[in-house]
């Protein structure tokens, strides 16, 4: 007889930050802890929640401490709610938060599945027919968020500054997303790598781009591959949403891409992310892709299925495959039964959704 396995532990830096990030991460938590409950002692979660964000930066100056990357090392993962408040310049708060995590812990491949829930009504017509399923893969860690640029020569007076924003694409960057895409596409039932870019515009960066899709391809012979431009694709999302599988972009390209899935199937408030480190150097993050929401926080109703799907890629992270298909189905059969918040077209609030979710997970 095989010894019993060990339990195992993982500690999770919870960062709630703005808006209805506290409810969503709070909402996550109690299923991810009901979860481990109903484990048999076979894994638990020890979280530490800091308090950084648009409040913090409002007290200190700084969205987070200076040691905070430190700190946040030895974590195993980091489950984040979201960034943003009026009182704070959205680029500040972006950049003083998410994207220093994001870059400094090399979380190069950002996953965002688009997943369309039963009892959710889409505003595709294809929807109503034709099982739709496909993930958006963002190269993470440059492309247009390299933070490169800056501003110059505003002492010429009114009207004479310049601003350059500049994207950078490198052979290592583009390759390595490219294969975790091809990687990914080797794991679902439709074997296909759609590479979207601008290159007939933008004929460096993104040439570069296609040159090593079209160099990666051939190590996956059993994948189907198209490279599309960026504006066919967003049409090809409404129009042949059944045509997609893997969907791999830059990250500004990607980062659009994957919101319009998420209104496709019926709200950003459905849509969930993982911000990888697949060599698990650093640790990963995950977080729901919709924003802070100022206008409905603390009113109980923002919508935790975008937190909850990003804690059920957290357990796909922590090779924990059934736990986050039990989740998934208990999202599912708990939009099946109608438990919806407004933006979805429901009266439910947060907490009725993730007393639902537990029944599910119960049952």
């Amino acid at each position: 007889m095989s010894a019993p396995h060990a339990p195992r532990t993982f500690r999770i830096a919870a960062i709630p930050a703005d808006g209805v990030g506290p409810e969503v991460v709070a909402a996550g938590r109690t299923v991810l802890d009901a979860l481990a409950a109903r484990s048999g002692g076979a894994f638990a979660f020890d979280w530490t929640e800091f308090p950084w964000g648009c409040g913090y930066y409002e007290k200190t100056g700084l969205m987070m401490p200076e040691d905070g990357l430190d700190v946040l090392a030895d974590y195993d993962a980091l489950y984040f709610g979201a960034v943003g408040w009026p009182s704070v310049p959205d680029h500040v708060s972006l950049w003083g938060l998410r994207l220093r995590i994001c870059q400094n812990f090399d979380q190069w491949a950002n996953v965002r599945p688009v997943r369309f829930h039963p009892g959710v009504v889409s505003p595709l017509r294809a929807a109503d027919s034709t099982e739709l399923d496909w993930v958006v893969v963002r190269e993470n860690s440059e492309g247009e968020y390299a933070g490169l640029g800056g501003r110059n020569l505003a002492g010429r007076g009114p009207g004479n500054e310049v601003a350059l924003q500049t994207a950078l694409f490198t052979e290592r960057g583009c390759e390595r997303i490219l294969r975790f895409a091809f990687d990914l596409a080797w794991t679902r039932s439709e074997k296909k790598v759609s590479s979207v870019t601008k290159s007939n515009a933008q004929q460096y960066g993104m040439v570069l781009w296609d040159e090593l899709f079209a160099r990666v391809a051939p190590d996956y012979p059993d994948v189907a591959t198209e490279s599309v431009l960026v504006d066919a694709m967003s049409a090809k999302f409404v129009l042949h949403p059944e045509d997609l599988s893997v969907v791999v972009a830059s990250n500004l390209n990607a980062d659009i891409l994957s919101d319009l899935g998420s209104a496709l199937a019926g709200s950003l408030g459905l849509a969930a992310s993982a911000n990888l480190n697949p060599e698990r150097r650093f640790p990963s993050m995950f977080e729901p892709v919709h924003g802070s929401a100022p206008d409905i926080a603390g009113r109980g109703v923002a919508n935790p299925i975008g937190a909850l799907g990003s804690a059920a890629l957290m357990l796909d992270h922590f090779d924990l495959p059934a736990e986050a298909a039990r989740l998934r189905a208990a999202l599912d059969a708990t939009t099946a039964a109608a438990v919806l918040t407004p933006d979805v077209g429901g009266t439910a609030g947060t907490d009725d959704v993730v007393g639902a979710v537990l029944d599910h997970l119960a049952g």
